[in-house]
């Protein structure tokens, strides 16, 4: 499909309801008779399902026929036979890919045999296929009809994890079309035991980088049974091999289970430092206040927080956190190691955050560019998006606790029913109840209790708009009517946060009625005055 009409699918995808056409024009920059054209192309290209309904409304996606329309194409793209014709594009793949996999290189008029097109049609493609290989820092050679590639493996494997890229939904590698474009059934079960290896072995894992590095684990599989290896640890793009540690050996018991191959020295370097370096970070099964001196990150932290401290006052936002800041001087740290042999680790989130939280990736921008400024390096929008998702979960979580209505639990002390009150509470409103005090008798002092919500089983206690009151155990009902008030709680409290917002850009002092002038700027010097008095002006 093209670019056009997938972005149609994504916005519908993202919609609930009906999509009107001018909405849908608006969104992809294109006339409202194009978008029923792209709607016309789209189901042609589904059919026999019906993957989008109109009416008077506009469109909207169905989207059990959708998910199984992606599901089949994902099929199609892993079958060579089957998507070899399908577009010039699919076309062009597979003419690269047979041509990497060609030692002895490709003869042209058995090329346009194979394919059922004309010879001038492959002759196009492969003048199309030569600039690929030329960003991939490959050669293409020509002596009479055949047609060879010259260049390392390792960027003959570049390519060839470029190609499946390009065809992947959105921009998510998913290990179902790995499986079946590189015919490795054994790579879902291959990721279950690598993840819990690497937790066992205490490391964050960063699930978008895995199955990036599980594309890399199926192509070398797949080459590596064909005799094609890297040529030395010095292929990956560093001037060391990585140390191997304990991960190595545990790399090459998963490997020669689950694929019956042994992995080559090259190729095992080359894993762990995608591994080390996109992968998985050190300390997960460390204290954050330990991590810093554990892991060697104490000048990492300092730069980081100092980083964090220039965002704050440049965005009027707050980025001190131990947490934050440990965690992203961990990822910096991969970061960097990754920069200094521009092997950067892809991001499939990295078009929808620039566009759904511009402000949120604009604050990562300015991370960035104080980290490339020390380190002298270059970062680019899917590294920077990486660090946007570090600096959002940190907002989020932020949000989260900042929202959360306080309360304060008053129950007449009987064994441990308070405690079990407490726990029924926290387990079904944990988002949004913070318990800051429990009470167990029930001559209190109301206007002591400082929380926005009071919950108690003392009738007496239970008046007024921030009180609730509940059984001593727990019902259905108790749970729905702490809700609704913690809900009421929050209503007035936004009132309150705007009303005090507006306070900030409004003074009663500066607003008069009937006030008279003989012209524009008479009236302008009066107003200014005012400001002028206040000193909100020079």
């Amino acid at each position: 499909m093209t670019d056009r009409r997938q972005q149609l699918l994504d916005y519908l995808a993202g919609s609930d309801g009906w999509v009107s056409s001018g909405q849908l024009a608006d969104r992809l920059g294109v006339t409202t008779r194009s978008v029923r054209t792209y709607v016309t192309s789209a189901k042609s290209a589904a059919e026999p399902l019906d993957i989008i309904s109109s009416s008077a409304e506009g469109y909207r996606l169905n989207r059990t026929a959708y998910a199984a329309f992606v599901a089949a194409r994902a099929v199609a793209r892993g079958s060579v036979s089957s998507s070899e014709n399908e577009t010039p594009k699919d076309r062009l793949a597979v003419i690269v890919r047979r041509l990497i996999d060609a030692a002895d290189g490709l003869d042209v008029h058995e090329l346009a045999d194979s394919l059922f097109v004309s010879e001038s049609t492959i002759e196009a493609d492969l003048r199309k296929a030569k600039t690929l290989f030329d960003e991939s820092a490959l050669t293409v050679a020509r002596q009479g009809s055949r047609v060879t590639v010259a260049g390392s493996e390792q960027s003959r494997r570049g390519l060839i994890s470029r190609l499946f890229r390009a065809e992947s939904v959105r921009g998510f590698v998913e290990v179902d079309s790995i499986q079946t474009a590189f015919d490795s059934e054994n790579l879902k079960t291959f990721k279950t035991d690598l993840i819990a290896l690497l937790d066992g072995a205490g490391y964050f894992v960063n699930e978008y980088g895995l199955d990036s590095v599980l594309l890399h684990v199926a192509i070398a599989v797949d080459r590596i049974s064909k005799d094609r290896f890297l040529e030395s640890a010095t292929a990956t793009g560093s001037a060391t091999a990585p140390e191997r540690g304990d991960l190595a050996e545990g790399i090459l018991t998963l490997v020669d289970r689950h694929f019956t191959l042994s992995l080559p020295d090259a190729d095992l370097d080359h894993l762990v430092l995608l591994l080390t370096t996109r992968v998985i970070t050190p300390g997960h099964d460390l204290p954050i206040d330990a991590q810093t001196d554990e892991l060697g990150l104490t000048d990492d932290v300092a730069f980081i927080r100092q980083v964090a401290r220039q965002a704050s006052e440049q965005y009027l936002i707050d980025l001190d956190n131990d947490e934050f800041t440990v965690r992203l001087a961990l990822h910096v740290r991969n970061l960097v190691a990754r920069a200094k042999v521009s092997s950067f680790s892809r991001n499939p989130m990295t078009r929808s955050i620039k566009s759904s939280y511009p402000m949120t990736y604009e604050l990562a921008v300015f991370i960035a560019s104080e980290i490339a400024r020390k380190e002298s390096i270059t970062i680019n929008d899917d590294e920077i998006a990486y660090i946007a998702l570090h600096v959002g979960s940190h907002l989020e979580r932020q949000a989260r606790r900042e929202e959360m209505v306080t309360c304060t639990l008053v129950f007449p002390n009987y064994y441990d029913i308070h405690l079990m009150m407490l726990r029924c509470l926290e387990r079904a409103l944990g988002d949004d109840v913070r318990v800051d005090k429990i009470i167990t008798r029930t001559d209190i002092d109301r206007s002591a209790i400082s929380t926005d919500l009071l919950i108690t089983t003392v009738p007496t206690l239970a008046l007024g708009d921030n009180a609730v009151l509940v059984q001593p155990f727990l019902t259905d009902t108790d749970i729905d009517n702490v809700r609704k008030a913690v809900s009421r709680v929050r209503r007035v409290q936004r009132r309150t946060q705007l009303k005090d917002s507006l306070l900030l850009y409004f003074s009663e002092e500066l607003f008069v009625r009937n006030l008279e002038a003989p012209d524009e700027f008479a009236m302008i010097q009066q107003l200014g005055s005012r400001l002028l008095e206040q000193g909100i002006v020079d």
